[in-house]
Formats: C-alpha cells, structure tokens, sequence
C-alpha cells in the first residue's frame, strides 16, 4: 500500500499523466466535434499517424516545430475533407468509409516515410518541443514540478478543451452544430447549412486529430516509426462515449487513462514476480469498466450516421 501511495504522490507520475493524455485530448476532441455534428470519423488512428509523419517529415527537412504541426493539422484536414465528401456528399457508410481512411493513411504513412527516409539502423532524429516554464507556476509547490516538465502542445491542447467546451455549449456556431447532429432538418429550418457545418466539423477535428499524432513526434518523441499511435485512436473513440459528447468530460477521461497507463508503468518497477502483461493491460481493463458504466447513461446525437439528404425525412 505505501507503494502505491509514494508513486501517487511523486510529481513524476502526475507529469507523465500529463504527457500521455495529451495526444488523447486532441484526438478525443476531434472525434468529438465530427460525432456532435453527425458524424462518426473511424479514420482517426490512420489520421493519427499520417499527422505524426508529415509533422516529423517536416521539421527533418527544415521546417521548426509550429510549422510541422501545421503541416500534421493541414494533412489532417485533407483526409478530414475526404471522409467528409464520402459520407456527406455521397452519403456512403461512415464505417466503411473511416475504416477505409484508416487503412489507406497508415499505408501511405508507411510508403512515404520509406521513401523519403533512406534506411539505417537507426531511425533519424530531431530536436522535438523544449519543457517550458510558466512564471509564477513553476514557482508553485508540486504543481510547479509537474507544470515545467510540460511542453507547448501540451498547454495547447488544455487550452483547446476549454475553447471547444465554451464553442458547443456557448456560442450559435456550436448550437449549430448540436442541432445538426442531433436534428439536421429542423436546422436547416432555422437557415442553417447542415451539410456546410458537418464538413467544417469534421475537417476541423480531423486536422485536431492529425496533431495529436504531430505532438508523438514533436514533443513525446524525437523520430517516427509506422506503429508508434499503437491504438491510441481506438481509444479516443471510446473516450467520447465515455465523455457522453461533452469537451470537459472528454478531458477528463484522457487524463483518467492516461493515470492508469502512468501509473501501471511505475508499479511495473516497483512489485516484482507478477508478468509485465498483466500491467500493460490494466489500464485497458479499467477503461472498458469505466465506459460500460459511463455508457448507460450517454446520450448519443440523434443524427450521428444518419446520412442527410435535403428535403427527405
């Protein structure tokens, strides 16, 4: 018990929870804006790494940091503009179709980093995000030491949550967008474009996506290897369920996951005799627990995989 206690307590897990939940956030919060708008977006783990490439890819050749997380967030909204013209233009299936952006992302990550990047023995480098630190919060106790160790991406992505969570519940652009997923025509009665508001969600949260894949490279790590998003998509979909659609509950959830995966890995070093798989799948175990019972009182947009075609009911 006092194990558990001590690593509870120590500012180096709470830093790492931080660290790991940041590509969850950005994830999460861009299948949160395609699914409030009607749309369901499986493409995010193929959007994920292809983001993680370009950005990595970017800043290799030259570009600095910010610049490769723009060119992640453009890359992003390309295969977000994909989805969004076969799901909503032609209204094909939003399964298939996010399946299909997945498959084909991750392969065309693959090709083009092998491409580009000749062969070694080691994957190449770059120098990724700094730790900065906040005035006046670095100087706080615990906090302080949690805080410095953070870097830009991860501030950015807080920031972003509580921009999002403010935009939905706050502003006609965000009631816009919870009418169209949960009723399209009766939007379209209020002079809204339905079709127009759920491509911009989705190319929006695919580019949100893209750069929580950009941050792996970027900041997390300093190179890119095919399977380095290692699910973390499929996560964040079900962080959404989890969050019931809502931006602070999908922050929270992040940081719930992201605690059990910290934590799991320091216990790993600290209890001796048990199999290291048995720590590996704990925090998956514990999340499907908390989403069995988060799910039973979520309330899914009415709309969501509903194709919309003007004029029919």
């Amino acid at each position: 018990m006092s194990i558990v206690l001590d690593i509870i307590a120590s500012s180096g897990l709470w830093a790492a929870v931080l660290r790991i939940a940041t590509p969850l956030i950005f994830g999460t919060l861009g299948a949160l804006l395609c699914e409030r708008a009607g749309v369901l977006n499986l493409g995010i783990e193929g959007i994920m790494t292809f983001g993680a490439m370009v950005g990595w890819l970017a800043v290799y050749h030259g570009a600095d940091l910010w610049t490769g997380l723009l060119v992640a967030a453009l890359a992003g909204a390309v295969f977000g503009l994909l989805h969004a013209s076969l799901t909503v233009t032609l209204g094909l299936s939003q399964h298939v179709s996010g399946l299909g952006v997945t498959l084909f992302a991750s392969s065309l990550s693959y090709y083009l980093f092998r491409l580009i990047v000749p062969l070694s023995g080691s994957p190449p480098t770059i120098e990724p995000f700094a730790p900065v630190n906040v005035p006046l919060l670095a100087d706080l106790p615990f906090i302080g030491a949690v805080l410095s160790a953070q870097t830009p991406p991860t501030y950015l992505a807080l920031l972003l949550a509580l921009l999002l969570a403010y935009v939905v519940f706050r502003t006609p652009l965000g009631l816009a967008i919870r009418m169209t997923g949960e009723n399209p025509h009766a939007a379209e009665a209020q002079g809204v474009n339905p079709m127009a508001v759920r491509y911009g969600a989705v190319i929006v949260g695919s580019a949100l996506m893209a750069v929580g894949g950009g941050f792996l490279t970027l900041s997390a790590f300093n190179s890119f290897f095919p399977t380095m998003i290692q699910g973390r998509g499929w996560i964040c979909i079900a962080l959404v369920v989890f969050a019931s659609w809502r931006p602070g509950r999908a922050l929270f959830g992040a940081l719930l996951f992201a605690f059990f995966d910290a934590f799991q890995l320091r216990l790993q070093t600290a209890v001796d005799g048990v199999p290291y798989q048995v720590f590996l799948m704990t925090p998956y175990i514990l999340s499907i627990v908390a989403l069995c019972v988060m799910a039973r009182r979520a309330r899914v947009p009415q709309a969501l995989m509903q194709p919309y075609r003007r004029g029919e009911r």
